[in-house]
């Protein structure tokens, strides 16, 4: 099966928020009330009925100012930590690339909001008493791909700033852009996602560094994973293991003993000694 990826060229985006209400739409997420905080951005961060959003960020380099606008979502990275330390397997890593998610399988451990280098991920609580909670992403609509569909998101965007293909072919034309850029006087053009953390299924054109679009220069996998896979999930199924096996010797030694005071109330009490008779 082909490798996809969605192409995201920031130098075309007009931060219309299309691809918000698109998402929202296909869907069925609901509306955020919010207020005015003195900035373009609404809502203010991603949350678990809005699995993207446009980020606007202000950059100055060379003497010139620049609007950066950005689709900030789930970036579907190849070495993924979310599904690394999901207990469930409600994160998988589909055959194409992308990181599905099934809202059912979900436990709420938050593992995979504390794991993700950039920060996605949103808990919601379902009841408050209990303490019940699912997480939230985008899942690259996973029933759209698999179905030869586009996500909504590209399918929606006006300018033609989001494209979906093939992984090959969309690093082909984000090389392309990022030329051309450069010869139109955005020295600081560039891919970024094509070889972080294993390569991002969400892959950008960007005209300036990646920190200036609030994203981390150089993405990191993090200790926590590392560590639940090579010592605490090792270490899991070991004492699993163990308390299987200490569950069933308990069981052998109980019935053991169970049987033995059976058979000791099943059997003939001793005869008592017949009484010798005097002369």
């Amino acid at each position: 099966m082909s490798q996809i990826t969605l192409l995201v060229d920031a130098s075309k985006c007009t931060a219309c928020r299309g691809c918000q209400i698109a998402c929202k739409q296909w869907w069925d997420l609901s509306a955020t009330k919010t207020t005015q905080t003195g900035t373009y951005e609404n809502p203010r961060d991603l949350e678990s009925n809005t699995w993207s959003r446009i980020t606007f960020h202000e950059y100055e380099s060379g003497g010139k100012f620049q609007w950066l606008f950005l689709q900030s979502s789930c970036l579907h990275c190849t070495n993924a930590a979310c599904v690394d330390v999901c207990p469930t397997g409600a994160l998988k890593q589909n055959a194409t690339g992308f990181v599905s998610f099934e809202r059912d399988l979900c436990n709420g451990c938050a593992y995979c909001a504390e794991a993700c280098p950039f920060g996605i991920p949103r808990m919601e609580t379902i009841n408050a008493l209990t303490g019940e909670a699912k997480a939230s992403k985008c899942n690259m609509c996973q029933d759209r791909v698999t179905n030869g569909m586009t996500p909504a998101c590209v399918k929606t965007c006006p300018p033609g700033a989001l494209q979906f293909g093939e992984r090959t072919a969309m690093i082909t034309k984000a090389k392309e852009r990022v030329e051309t850029l450069k010869a139109r006087g955005y020295p600081e053009a560039r891919v970024y996602g094509e070889n972080e953390l294993g390569g991002l299924r969400r892959m950008y054109v960007l005209t300036a560094p990646a920190s200036a679009y609030g994203l981390p220069d150089s993405p990191q996998y993090p200790v926590l994973a590392s560590a639940w896979q090579n010592v605490i999930q090792p270490f899991g199924y070991v004492a699993t293991a163990l308390a299987v096996v200490g569950l069933a010797l308990n069981w052998v030694a109980t019935r053991r003993s169970r049987l033995n005071h059976v058979e000791s109330l099943a059997a003939p009490a001793p005869e008592a000694p017949a009484e010798k008779e005097e002369v």
